[in-house]
Parts: structure tokens; sequence; C-alpha cells
């Protein structure tokens, strides 16, 4: 049965969430709306902040800006560091009725690829960044083969005074606010058309489901916001009620992920959000000295998505930080995706929730009681439905059953920019004989396996990542994890396993990072293990093993393991090997 989330008003959908700002600035203008904690200029933390009425006199002055270079509908690229420049910039293209295309700096390291195809697909008309950031753009825009924008615009140069020459525009609902750019690694870049309905509704539907406080609940992230959950989190989310946002950047949590929990641990009532890998990241690194100083009674939320969900992560973290006041279910396990805004569910009352699977039961397609396959609850919708679907037939699939996650709501997108094949085939699935309350048309198609049990739901990988050997299917992720415990020397959590197609079938592929402690560790060895620890648990033979420098492993911009660009790589003979 599928699940249907609490409905939102369809009224409150009709006015574009970006009014709101005006309104903040009209009844709370003094009030704090985004604080930006920088630690390049100050190890402790520097903090600017900017009030409602700042927002929107800041973000007003950028659209009269802009629209002394482009005209409503034209694409706007923001080629900026995460800043409180950025947040008004993203306000003001909105307000002028451009598409925003929330990019990043050239100079961040390790995106090239994904940003040059990202905006070449965008083909946008005006270029935003900042002072500092100027020579690394006008680099970068040099030596690509898109057009040229008309201009490049510097947020932190925009004169305020031009706020008084903006006169506000009627904005449509279903009028385009910005592109979301998926984060694969190979395929040609996807443009994620986001409405100004499906913010909006986005933003309600994750207000509703945690019934969080309006204008009391504080928002925390260091997420990227050309990420589709750093931008939600930090843009939509405070405009909904005016709640306050604290934000800093990516690299201050890489660099010291006690910075996120201390900025946590400032607050009363807190909602935050990461990967998996930035919970476990902090349970290993934060010492105990430094736990001592935290106080995390605060955090009512703290939404764990973007990639898999692995219950030791959920777990590890609890048992980490439940002595500096971790509330035990604070911690909230959800599924997402860019087509849909990005939140669709999540486990929103009650602990996270375990339940053990039969893993043979589940490469069948049913979810059967077990002890060998432990996946981590990800909750139910608000404000949408979420039905599991054998994809070659379209029907629904009934609770246990393994299929295609469909997901029907204000939320999901209207497509794809520029790609109407890609659009047809994802987007406005038809369910066949449906359910009484079930719509039949305008379904998305995720690509992601999963199954409702006990009214919830449970991801279980991805379609075109299954190994498929001899008839059975087996999950990347679970033969990943048998890899990376076999040996001490794998990297945790940089581990690819994919099938190639070879003469005489599929033939699956392992390819692990050495971690520290297999420095002098012969590859031979490790080889072994990894082969005899899948063969044990799966029943699967490993045709070849590949132990490669650390970094070797692609990784999405949302940190997931990029199986399709590690298969593109191997069978190019380009992976950094050790021999």
């Amino acid at each position: 049965m599928a699940l249907n989330g609490r409905r939102l008003e369809p009224r409150s959908l009709d006015e574009p969430l970006i009014a709101s700002v005006a309104r903040r600035a009209a009844e709370t203008p003094s009030v704090p709306a985004f604080t930006f904690v920088d630690y390049t200029a100050d190890p402790a933390g520097e903090r600017q902040e900017l009030t409602w009425g700042q927002v929107h006199r800041r973000a007003r002055a950028v659209a009269a800006r802009l629209r002394e270079v482009a005209e409503p509908g034209e694409r706007v690229a923001l080629l900026m560091p995460q800043s409180l420049e950025y947040l008004t910039t993203m306000i003001g293209a909105m307000y002028a009725r451009l598409i925003a295309v929330p990019l990043f700096s050239p100079d961040l390291p390790g995106h090239a690829d994904r940003l040059i195809r990202a905006y070449g697909d965008a083909d946008p008309s005006v270029a935003v960044t900042t002072t500092a950031a100027l020579p690394q753009v006008e680099r970068f825009i040099d030596e690509q083969s898109a057009p040229r924008p008309k201009e490049v615009v510097l947020a932190d140069a925009v004169d305020v005074s031009l706020a008084a020459a903006w006169t506000a525009e009627e904005i449509a609902p279903d009028d385009v606010a910005y592109l979301q750019y998926t984060s694969g690694s190979t395929r040609a870049p996807a443009g994620v058309q986001i409405t100004h309905r499906n913010i909006t509704a986005n933003a309600l539907q994750v207000w509703n489901g945690y019934e969080v406080r309006p204008r009391e609940t504080v928002g925390v992230s260091w997420l990227p916001l050309f990420h589709d959950m750093g931008l939600i989190l930090a843009l939509a989310l405070p405009v909904v009620h005016g709640n306050h946002l604290v934000l800093t950047d990516p690299v201050a949590f890489v660099m010291e992920p006690l910075r996120w929990l201390e900025l946590l641990s400032e607050h009363d009532d807190v909602i935050t959000a990461g990967p998996n890998f930035a919970y476990e990241y902090c349970a290993s690194r934060v010492t105990e000295e430094e736990k001592a100083d935290l106080r995390l009674g605060g955090v009512r939320v703290a939404l764990n998505g973007a990639e898999p969900i692995r219950p030791d992560t959920v777990k590890g973290f609890a048992d980490a930080f439940g002595g500096a006041g971790l509330r035990s279910d604070a911690q909230s396990p959800a599924y997402g995706l860019a087509e849909a805004t990005v939140y669709v569910a999540s486990k929103t009352r009650g602990e996270p929730r375990f339940t053990a699977f039969d893993r043979a039961a589940l490469a069948e397609g049913a979810a059967r009681p077990g002890t060998d396959a432990v996946l981590v609850s990800c909750g139910a919708p608000t404000g949408q439905f979420v039905a599991i679907v054998e994809p070659a037939t379209r029907v629904e699939l009934p609770d246990g059953r393994v299929g295609e996650i469909w997901v029907n709501g204000p939320n999901v997108s209207p497509g794809y920019w520029r790609n109407p094949d890609k659009t047809a085939e994802v987007f406005g699935a038809v369910l066949e004989d449906p359910a009484d309350g079930l719509p039949a048309e305008g379904w998305l198609r995720t690509g992601d396996l999963g199954v409702v049990h006990e009214g919830e739901l449970y991801v279980t990988g991805r379609i075109k990542d299954l190994i498929i050997v001899d008839g059975r299917n087996h999950y990347p992720q679970d033969v990943e994890v048998s890899a990376q415990q076999a040996h001490e020397g794998i990297r945790r959590d940089h581990v690819a396993a994919f099938a190639v197609s070879g003469e005489d079938g599929d033939r699956v592929v392992i390819v692990a990072e050495r971690g520290r402690r297999g420095k002098g560790v012969p590859a031979e060895e490790v080889a072994r293990a990894v082969r005899s620890a899948v063969s044990a648990t799966h029943e699967l033979r490993v045709d070849d093993f590949l132990l490669v420098e650390p970094g070797g492993v692609p990784r999405t911009s949302s940190g997931k393991i990029a199986r399709s660009a590690c298969r593109e790589r191997y069978l190019a003979g380009t992976l950094p090997v050790i021999r």
C-alpha cells in the first residue's frame, strides 16, 4: 500500500515562498535572519549577520542590478563561495523572475568537471561572484566553449541604494525559480527545474513533518548551498516562519567537525542536517575531552540523508554524544532526491528504527524477517504520496515487496532543463489501476529500490547499481560493507562494487582505497581477505579486486560512491592501482 502523507492546504502553495521575505522584513525588520560564521579569518569564528530587513533590501538591490543585464526567464549562474551574499543573490534572482543556477566558485577543489558541464548546460546570461573570487571566475569563463555571459556581477559590490528603484513583480507559482544540477559524475548534466510551487511545497512539507516551532527553532548548517539539501535547509526553511539560520562553510566542518557540534550547542531548539559520513566523521574525530563542553540537548532534529544511511553510523553517533545530552529521538533518517526538490520522507517521531531482513529474500524482491541485512527506516512522507512499483508493469506492489520508489506531490519538479527525452523517461509516469485515493498520473520514477514495511519506507539501493549474477540480485552497498570489513587496510566508506560485462556473463569487480593501516600491506593479502569475506557472506565470486591510492574511488558532490564513474575508470585502466 502506498504511503500517503498528510495533505498540504492547496491555497498555501499559490503564493511563492519568496514573497514571505518581504513580509518578514515588514513585520520583524530587526530580527536576525541569517548568520554566517567565517573560520578563515578567525579560528574561533567571525560572525556576520543580516536581519530580515537587511536581507530584503539587499535582495531588492540585487534584483534591480540583475535586471539591468538580463530579462525574466534568463539564467543567473552563482559562481560564488558559501556566504551571506550567496543567499541574498538567490533571493534577488527570484525577485527579478530570473532562473538562478546555484553553483560554486571555480577554485573549489575536486568539482571542476561538474561545474563545466552544469555551467555549459544552463547557458547563463549573467554570472554572479564576489570580488575575492573574481580572478578564478574570469579564468574559468575564458577557458569555456560555452557562450560568455553578458556580464559578471559582483554581489558584494552591488549598491544597496538600488533597492529603492526596485518595484516588486508578480511571480507565478509555476515559474521556474532555479535549476538544481544533480551530482552524477559521468552522465550528461541534468538540471532539475524547481518551480516556486515546488520550493514552497517542500519547505512546508519539512516544517509540517517535524512540527518545528515558528521563529523559535534555529537552523544550523554547513552543507554546500549548491546542493539541494543545503539550499532548502539554509534558504527555504527559515523563510517559512521567519526562523534564524546559522551557516558556515563545508571546508570549516571538514577541517574541524567539532565546530558543527559547538554551533548546535549554542541553541535550546535547533534543527540540522547532514549526510551519513558527517555523523560518522564526528563520532570518530571528536575527543572525549571535547565532548565534555558540548550541550546537545537542544537538538530537535538531526536529519541524516543524501547518501546511504548505515545503521552502525546512526547507533555510533547516538552512543558518542548521548553523554552530551543528545536525545535518543533526535536523529532522523530521511530519503529524498533533487527531482522532488529534496525532501520525500523521514522518521519524524520516535527513535530511529532498525529492521533486520533476510538478505537472500531481499535479493529475490521480498522483505522477510531475518538477521543478516539490517536496514534503517526512512519513515513516511508528508504532503506527498510514495508508492512501491514494479517498473515493467507500472503496478503498485503490496507491502513487503521490493520495487521502484515512485513519488507524487506538489514538490515534484516538472522535468529537466532542455531535456525532453530524459524528462519523459523520469517524470509523468502513469500508475496502472491505482488504489482508491491514489492519483494515476504525475508520478516521478526515482530509480531507487525500496520496500514499505509496517507503514514505513526502507530504501534498498539503486536499480542501475544492482549486481545481477546467475539471476540473483546483489546490492552493491552490502558487498562494499563486507569488503571494507574484511581487512583493516581498506579505507572505510571508500569502496565501489559493480559488474562489468564479460564473455561468460557479468563479472564482479571491487575497487577499494587503501587506508592508513594498509601502508606496507601487500595488495594480494587484502585481495584474499576481500574475496573470502564476500564469498562467505554473499555466495558471490569476486572476479577482480583492485586496491587503489586514497582518493582513487570517485564520489559525487554529495559524498556518494560514484560507481558508474569508477566502472568507466576501471575499463579505461586509469585507476591509481597499488601493485
